[in-house]
């Protein structure tokens, strides 16, 4: 096998008009930027004229809002306060590994929610309620449904309760 000479030192020369042609580039780089800069300064400053030019108090929307539009908008703005932290916060505390949630109903209008779950036995089902219970941001705690389910030792039950104060 031969050895592989490698010259790391050597410097080779660039053509003589690689040079001029970078230069040229980057002139018409700048030119075109500089073209563009003036039309949109321009443009910019005939909207600002026209901002300027109109009064305020002329101003009016394109359009009424119907009252379904309106009733839409205020029940978005009712779901998006709810207040989801403290909601979930209580679900999280009570949990335990003998029950399982199937369900989590809110009301954002009557600040209430509806619980179903699954238990391994009516006691997980009554602990998992006392649980919820103590939760601070949750009041009026109750079982409201319990069954046995046929096929298996299971209950499946529902609990409300209200959020926040009213």
């Amino acid at each position: 096998m031969q050895a592989l000479k490698v010259d790391f030192c050597r410097t080779r020369k660039a053509p003589r008009w690689v040079s001029p042609l970078l230069v040229l580039v980057a002139l018409g780089f700048c030119g075109d930027v500089a073209v563009s800069f003036v039309k949109e300064r321009k443009d910019y400053l005939k909207n600002e004229r026209t901002l300027a030019a109109l009064d305020p108090k002329s101003y009016r929307p394109a359009r009424n809002a119907t009252a379904e539009e309106v009733a839409v908008a205020k029940d978005t703005l009712q779901r998006l306060s709810t207040p989801w932290d403290q909601l979930f916060g209580a679900l999280e505390k009570a949990a335990n590994d003998q029950v399982a949630l199937l369900a989590i109903q809110p009301d954002p209008k009557a600040r209430t929610v509806l619980i179903s779950g699954d238990s391994k036995d009516y006691l997980a089902a009554l602990t998992y309620v006392l649980n919820l219970s103590r939760s601070e941001a949750l009041t009026g705690v109750q079982l409201s449904r319990h069954e046995t389910k046929q096929d298996q030792k299971a209950v499946g039950f529902s609990v409300s309760a209200a959020w926040g104060s009213k």
